[in-house]
């Protein structure tokens, strides 16, 4: 990479590395982990920025966010520990808007199993359909479907105070 190049690349990094990692957070689960996520995918991107340049680097740094999630999930599924009780101490509640929301959310995705919370954050977060995340993922549309409604029923269940989506027409019961 030459100095020009290596500029823009500074440049691409301090301009998204916000957005790169709240996708990373989303991903791997806790800041620690994230950090290392996109670490390695701007590690990677860095070695082939001047031929990813011209297209869209930020697209390539989370293909391979997701593709480096995918495979820490298979390499350490079974190697995980996971905790049996909550923490004991709690932070005090913020009283800004939608603190309470995200800190549901935050504790109900890392109740995920990795596979699980890849999923949502890339179908609901990414926003990107079903045969994009299965290519992402290297399963079938099927797979991603049903790996998608476990996810959400899981979700619901570990996080029941966010209440099921009304109907039009139905009363939300509680």
């Amino acid at each position: 990479m030459n100095g020009e190049e290596r500029q823009k690349f500074r440049e691409f990094v301090a301009a998204r590395t916000p957005a790169l990692m709240r996708t990373a957070y989303l991903l791997a689960g806790n800041q620690h982990d994230a950090e290392d996520l996109l670490q390695n995918a701007l590690t990677r991107t860095a070695a082939r920025f001047s031929s990813i340049r011209h297209t869209d680097p930020e697209a390539y740094v989370r293909r391979v966010m997701y593709r480096e999630q995918i495979s820490w999930w298979r390499r350490f599924t079974r190697r995980r520990e996971s905790p049996t009780h909550p923490m004991p101490d709690r932070p005090a509640a913020d009283p800004s808007t939608g603190t309470d929301l995200r800190v549901v959310v935050g504790e109900a995705l890392r109740q995920l199993t990795p596979r699980q919370r890849t999923v949502l954050v890339l179908r609901y977060f990414e926003d990107l359909p079903e045969q994009q995340v299965a290519e992402l993922m290297n399963c079938s549309v099927g797979t991603v479907r049903s790996q998608t409604a476990r996810a959400m029923a899981r979700f619901r269940a570990v996080a029941p105070e966010l209440g099921a989506p009304a109907r039009q027409g139905t009363e939300v019961r509680r």
